[in-house]
C-alpha cells in the first residue's frame, strides 16, 4: 500500500498509532509545536528504575506529525532516560523509512518534546529533593 507521498510505515503509524492518549500519573510531561504548520505534540512519560517505562502522547497535525510521534514513542519505550536523550529527528524519520522533504519537520516534534519531557523530569526530581 502506498498513499501519496507516504510510504507503508508512515501510513501505519498514522492509521494505527501507538501508545496515544493522556497519563493522569505521569512522572514528567513535554511538549513542542510548529507554529509555522499549526503541528503541537504532548509527551507523557512515566519512569521507573531510570527507564521509560510508558509512554503517551496527544497530537495535533497532519499525517506525519501522527506518524513521527507514534514513532517517537515506540523507539524510547523501554530505554533510559540517557538513551532516549540521544534520540533524533533524523532517527526518527529513519525508522519510518523516510518522509518527504516538506514533512522533515515533523520528526522534529517528537525529538523536541521527548527532550522538554526528559528536562521537565529532571526539574521536578531536583524540586523534590530540595523540598526534602
Amino acid at each position: 500500500m502506498f498513499c501519496g507521498e507516504f510510504n507503508e510505515n508512515v501510513i501505519d503509524h498514522f492509521m494505527s498509532p501507538r501508545n496515544t492518549g493522556t497519563m493522569p500519573d505521569a512522572d514528567a510531561i513535554g511538549s513542542s509545536g510548529d507554529p509555522n504548520c499549526g503541528d503541537s505534540l504532548t509527551l507523557y512519560l512515566k519512569i521507573k528504575n531510570d527507564k521509560i517505562e510508558d509512554i503517551r502522547f496527544l497530537v495535533f497535525g497532519c499525517v506525519a506529525a501522527i506518524a513521527t510521534s507514534s514513532m517517537t514513542t515506540v523507539l524510547v519505550k523501554g530505554k533510559t532516560l540517557e538513551e532516549a536523550s540521544r534520540l533524533t529527528d533524523e532517527d526518527i524519520t529513519n525508522a519510518l523509512g523516510g518522509l518527504p522533504e516538506h514533512k522533515l519537520h515533523c520528526s522534529v516534534l517528537g525529538a523536541d518534546a521527548l527532550k522538554n519531557a526528559i528536562d521537565n523530569y529532571y526539574f521536578l526530581q531536583t524540586e523534590k529533593g530540595a523540598n526534602k
